[in-house]
């Protein structure tokens, strides 16, 4: 495809399989879903959603930094939880300090995860 440009970076978690950190198309950042995993040793930091979260929250600046962009860039946010009902509230916690208003549009589902509590991906608006 034309005009997809990927977007790697040492500072965010590490591809653990075939797949970008990023992908640039038109306007928009793509990233993969990242977990909370050391961007040196691919371990995963934390034994709590929160921080798993910021651990996670970093891995994703980290791949909007590579393309010069911060998290008032980013407009939509899918967050996988393992445990939907109990962590919710923390996570939300968390999660949020990384923003201002307007916050960006996000759905936020339980999903079956493997050996991590919160998985996060975000569409950012690349076009300046």
């Amino acid at each position: 495809m034309a005009g997809k440009q990927e977007i790697r970076t040492t500072a965010g978690a590490p591809p653990i399989g075939a797949y970008s950190q990023g992908l640039v198309v038109g306007d928009f950042l793509y990233t993969s879903g990242m977990g909370p995993l050391d961007p040196e040793t691919g371990e995963v930091v934390g034994d709590d959603v929160a921080a798993q979260t910021h651990r996670t929250m970093r891995n994703l600046g980290a791949v909007l930094e590579a393309r010069g962009l911060t998290f008032d860039d980013v407009v939509k946010a899918t967050v996988h939880l393992q445990n939907l009902k109990e962590d919710f509230a923390a996570f939300n916690e968390a999660y949020q300090s990384y923003f201002t208003r307007p916050y960006p549009v996000r759905t936020t589902v339980g999903s079956d995860l493997m050996d991590i509590l919160v998985e996060i991906d975000f569409v950012a608006y690349a076009g300046r």
